[in-house]
């Protein structure tokens, strides 16, 4: 699967506009633009090795597995693979408590 892309759903996508705002205001623009460089050469790692990330803690407690993690920390890159393609579902911050969002988000 070294060919598969990475895709981004709106929530995911609304994940990165939200992370950029908020460093872009509390640390200026140019470290938000390199955090979100940062978050997509770790999205394109995943894409070449998708078996790379982990099951999340929250998900595998309740048995689910299809999904996928992988950190650039402090954030949680939260995707599932398909035959073509990494679907990334949420971007979030990892010093959250993040079991009933990612319930909510992934388990409808």
């Amino acid at each position: 699967m070294s060919s598969a892309r990475v895709w981004l759903t709106e929530e995911a996508e609304r994940d990165l506009v939200d992370i950029w705002t908020y460093v872009a205001q509390a640390d200026g623009p140019e470290r938000a633009d390199g955090l979100l460089d940062g978050i997509e050469a770790t999205c394109a790692a995943v894409a070449g090795t998708p078996g790379m990330g982990h099951i999340p803690p929250e998900l595998e407690r309740v048995g689910v597995s299809q999904f996928r993690e992988f950190r650039h920390k402090p954030y949680r890159i939260i995707y599932e693979t398909e035959p073509t393609r990494i679907v990334v579902h949420a971007v979030l911050d990892g010093r959250r408590d993040l079991a009933s969002l990612l319930q909510r988000r992934l388990l409808r």
